[in-house]
């Protein structure tokens, strides 16, 4: 972006886990269901309440593909967390330029509100909606930290996300909600997901991430991609953090930056991303998604994902990427279980050798 007049609002639905190397980004010739401006336009020169608009409905998109993989696949994961469906963002993490005329569109009678809600998720179904100020979480308020005073930054916002991830995933959640100057208090369900975060990254290029704590998609993926295709990058990503590939990757002292790509540092990153792929169809199917459109997604798109001759070493070819993974579907038994168990999640503490 030109300048940093805004920062992309999360899905606070769950908490926790951040990876090596992201993957190689795909794109689509698939009709957008939004646009994101890719590197935004001064204020002045642009139309507001369409841009913030388009970034509420690409978060939500965002919210809805990770809670659905989250808790349907919370069974499988040691490591859970409250997974409301709910996507929280900040006043201060918007540039200050612009705070004046955030009330009007996202409430913001506080610190911190709700961008958007999943339908059908635990939060919905207690009555949360968007633009609802959250000012407390089992009785303990928000606090706001300083560095988004002058300057737009994330640091409430994620104190927020971390706050509420922090509570039992097994317990329900009390918020304490402002609206139109009422005050009330929800009672949200219990709804356990996987530990992890989730936020749409707003920039130029088509980038995707994990590091153990945040998976995070670029805002180009909303505009080229349709859900089912974005589902695959999600789950992919999800996966590093839940098989704690960063951590794993660190613990077998691997080298990053140009030395990545070579011996055994090749091959390690190679084995994660190969891992991240296959749970992945297994993340897809037992939420309901097709795990094939995981390898069509590498076979339609993979000539513009591996860049070619220019293709990383860090990553399988995409060729490769779609021949295991259909492979991986082929050898789900027709009666699996849902949600099934694959073997890769018991490897998730086994080091990297």
């Amino acid at each position: 972006m030109s300048r940093p007049f805004l920062r992309p609002s999360a899905m606070i639905a769950l908490s926790a886990v951040w990876l090596a190397a992201p993957i190689q980004a795909p794109a689509t010739a698939a009709a957008p269901t939004m646009t994101v401006s890719a590197a935004a336009a001064p204020v002045a020169e642009t139309d507001d309440a369409a841009l913030f608009q388009a970034m509420r409905d690409a978060d939500l998109r965002l919210a809805t593909i990770a809670w659905r993989l989250a808790t349907a696949n919370a069974p499988l994961c040691r490591d859970t967390a409250p997974t409301p469906g709910i996507v929280v963002h900040a006043i201060d993490q918007y540039d200050p330029g612009v705070r004046k005329s955030l009330p009007a569109l996202f409430g913001f009678e506080g610190p911190v509100a709700v961008e958007a809600v999943v339908p059908g998720s635990a939060a919905a179904k207690a009555g949360v909606a968007a633009n609802d100020t959250i000012e407390a979480v089992n009785g303990r308020p928000f606090s706001v930290r300083p560095a988004g005073r002058d300057r737009a930054d994330t640091a409430t916002r994620d104190a927020a996300q971390r706050q509420i991830a922090a509570e039992p995933a097994d317990r329900p959640l009390r918020l304490t909600l402002l609206r139109d100057g009422h005050r009330r208090e929800v009672m949200v369900a219990a709804q356990p997901g996987c530990r992890s975060r989730f936020e749409m990254l707003m920039g130029p290029g088509l980038t995707a991430s994990a590091d153990g704590d945040i998976v995070q998609i670029g805002s180009r993926f909303f505009e080229r991609f349709d859900d089912r295709m974005i589902a695959v990058v999600v789950a992919h990503e999800f996966s590093h953090n839940i098989l704690h590939h960063r951590d794993r990757l660190d613990a077998a002292g691997v080298k990053r930056g140009l030395l990545s790509e070579f011996g055994r540092n090749g091959r390690l990153f190679r084995q994660t991303e190969t891992e991240a792929d296959l749970l992945g169809v297994h993340l897809m199917r037992n939420a309901g998604f097709d795990p094939q459109d995981a390898v069509r997604f590498w076979r339609e798109h993979g000539g513009e994902v591996d860049g070619g001759i220019f293709r990383s070493r860090t990553h399988p070819s995409s060729s490769a990427r779609a021949d295991a993974v259909a492979a991986e579907i082929a050898a789900i038994p027709p009666d699996a279980p849902m949600p099934d168990h694959p073997a890769l999640i018991d490897a998730a503490a086994t080091p990297l050798r």
